[in-house]
């Protein structure tokens, strides 16, 4: 068990902790909450030994084996399927021994120990994660230095994972991640067998795996059970009842205070009045009721265009003349909400890229409105503001000839107050930075907001503002996010980026998850299979796979009709059950005929719906059927 007890720790002054106490069980799930800036990658710094604390202590077993992934990537010439097996330092250490040692009994026990840790299965296991990260088979063979360092990220991050410690520490495990990582990521966390303490800003992430939430706010720690929107009901109740009990107060105190003002010079009222001064007292102090300053942001709409903003067609972009994506024909109106599905290096930020006007089509077309404008996001483009500037100076230069109480108000949309507008950027926070990009890529109220990743370091506050920013925004949106939560609230259309093209995906996110779990299951069963058997399987498999991806993807529009008639009937059924119990009720008539006559029609009504919904239902679910049958015959 992890005990943190009496724990303090001042950064620079700054006290991040004050007597922060909690208890974290052997095998549970955990996740560390709070706002950006509590403090808690320095707990996650504390806990595993890389800074000291000024008071108290973190106590664990004896021999607990901790997890965590530094923050520099591995490189140099050794493959990534190498370099996550030399993670393992016992393995290691005991396959050198035995090709050293020459003493037969230490051979024996060196084999014993290899067998007791599984060290057989090992490579196997290592490329398991490292294609569950997005690394396939040719991929692991390559030296670590071929890639880039969000890719190297992943491999430290799969280095930590096939070590299985008892206590895993991961500090933002998907920031490096794409959607599909991700969702890998979920599964295997949720199945991991020992103690995992997460500090993430993915709500999916934080919904799905912990059992337990760890709040750091005012400076201490305290622990919630369930997942994180249990957290945030059971806070929200809290801080209810303490505004309860605030007001409850309050009024007490000002009851007896007045009484006191009125009487304490009154000599026969005297002896009451310091009876009433002393109930005061045993009042305690104010009960503080601190609330979260609430996050916003605010895209500006831009005026209405006439359709289509742009339009490709039979386009092809890529690199150096050799293309990523061809056979481009697509669409985007002012109200499309399109996220773009798709593993890295599939093509998602080229295809965005060349919707922004980035790279140019190889060939074919790509048709703009001549008075579309586009704001692009990407968070590369945190390295082109200037460190040595403020906020508000980086602001003017974007918007030159403009007046300063307009850039500060714009400014002002995104969070940025007079005191942030004046900090300098190379001490704003990475979320802080990243609400200063989506500032200035908004100055001139785009027609279309094109994002690349635009969560990787806003705080959950910020996410949900985020969402509801551009549930308000009156343009297009293309979207290429991680984060399935922000994907599901803000896209109403999905774009698959495989293959070499685009298509629209006809399911939900659910769909594509089922669709990845199914593909992951299918790899799975082909590793485990004779090598000559799996050759000449292979193209059988990958047509039944092809074969079943279509059928699910013919058959989602029917799936989310039986849905939305089964959620309409369940409604209707209700207000039946409702108006029913409303005219069985004495009372109703005593009072207005008219009352009961409305309510009589209106339950006509609402018998002939739900007669209505459930023959749609029945017509519905019986083509479902038909049409699986005939998908599988």
């Amino acid at each position: 068990m992890l005990h943190i007890n009496d724990l303090t720790y001042r950064i620079a002054g700054r006290v991040l902790l004050d007597r922060a106490t909690v208890a974290i069980p052997d095998g549970h799930k955990v996740a560390l909450v709070g706002r950006n800036g509590t403090g808690k990658s320095t707990l996650l710094k504390l806990i595993a030994g890389e800074l000291a604390p000024d008071a108290g202590e973190i106590t664990l077993p004896v021999g607990t084996r901790m997890g965590w992934v530094r923050q520099e990537a591995p490189a140099g010439a050794a493959s990534l399927l190498e370099t996550v097996l030399a993670a393992d330092e016992e393995r290691t250490a005991l396959l050198r021994e035995a090709e050293q040692t020459g003493d037969p009994v230490r051979i024996a026990e060196i084999h014993t120990r290899l067998a007791d840790i599984g060290a057989h299965a090992a490579e196997a296991r290592a490329a398991r994660i490292l294609s569950g990260l997005g690394f396939d088979a040719e991929a692991q063979r390559r030296p670590c230095s071929d890639f880039s360092g969000g890719w190297r990220m992943r491999v430290a991050l799969a280095g930590v994972l096939f070590t299985e410690p008892d206590l895993l520490l991961l500090d933002e495990p998907t920031n490096h991640l794409d959607l599909e990582a991700t969702l890998w990521l979920e599964d295997f966390l949720k199945s991991y067998p020992h103690t995992v303490l997460i500090v993430s800003h993915d709500r999916n992430l934080l919904n799905r795996v912990p059992t337990t939430i760890v709040h750091l706010d005012q400076l201490r720690l305290t622990a919630y059970g369930g997942n994180y929107d249990a957290f945030v009901r059971t806070r929200a109740m809290k801080l209810d009842l303490m505004r309860a009990q605030a007001a409850k107060q309050e009024v007490q105190r000002q009851n007896l205070q007045a009484f006191v003002d009125r009487f304490r010079f009154k000599a026969s009222k005297a002896r009451q009045a310091q009876s009433k001064l002393k109930a005061i007292e045993r009042l305690g102090p104010r009960i503080q009721v601190i609330d979260d300053t609430p996050v916003r942001f605010d895209f500006p709409s831009p005026e209405e265009l006439a359709p289509p903003l742009m339009t490709l067609d039979g386009a092809e972009v890529g690199y150096d003349g050799r293309p990523v994506l061809r056979r481009l024909d697509l669409r985007i109106d002012q109200d499309d909400r399109i996220a773009l599905l798709g593993a890295n290096g599939n093509g998602k930020s080229t295809l965005v890229k060349l919707l922004a006007g980035r790279l140019k089509p190889l060939t074919g077309e790509v048709r703009r409105s001549s008075k579309v404008r586009i704001g692009y996001f990407a968070q590369h483009q945190a390295d082109e503001l200037t460190l040595e500037w403020t906020a508000l100076r980086q602001m003017q230069s974007s918007m030159p000839g403009i007046a300063e109480e307009k850039v500060r108000a714009h400014l002002g949309r995104f969070g940025f107050n007079q005191a942030k507008a004046e900090t300098r950027i190379g001490d704003l926070s990475g979320g802080e930075k990243a609400k200063l990009l989506l500032a200035i890529m908004t100055k001139d109220a785009p027609h279309i907001l094109m994002l690349d990743e635009p969560t990787n370091h806003l705080d959950i506050d910020s996410r949900e503002a985020l969402v509801e920013a551009l549930n308000d925004y009156q343009g297009a949106v293309i979207l290429i996010s991680h984060d399935p939560h922000l994907i599901e609230l803000t896209a109403d259309r999905l774009w698959l980026v495989a293959a070499g093209t685009v298509q629209p995906y006809e399911g939900d996110m659910d769909d594509y998850r089922r669709l990845l779990l199914d593909q992951r299951r299918a790899e799975a069963r082909e590793t485990r299979v004779d090598s000559g058997a799996a050759l000449r399987g292979r193209d059988a498999r990958k047509e039944e796979r092809r074969a079943a991806a279509e059928l699910r993807a013919q058959l989602a529009p029917l799936r989310r009709k039986v849905d939305e008639v089964e959620k309409r009937l369940a409604r209707l059924t209700e207000r039946r059950n409702k108006l029913e119990m409303q005219l069985a009720d004495p009372k109703l008539y005593e009072g207005p005929a008219d009352k009961v006559s409305k309510l009589q029609i209106e339950l006509g009504t609402v018998v002939k719906e739900v007669d209505s919904a459930e023959l749609e239902w029945l017509d519905l679910s019986e083509q479902l059927e038909q049409a699986q049958a005939a998908g599988s015959a």
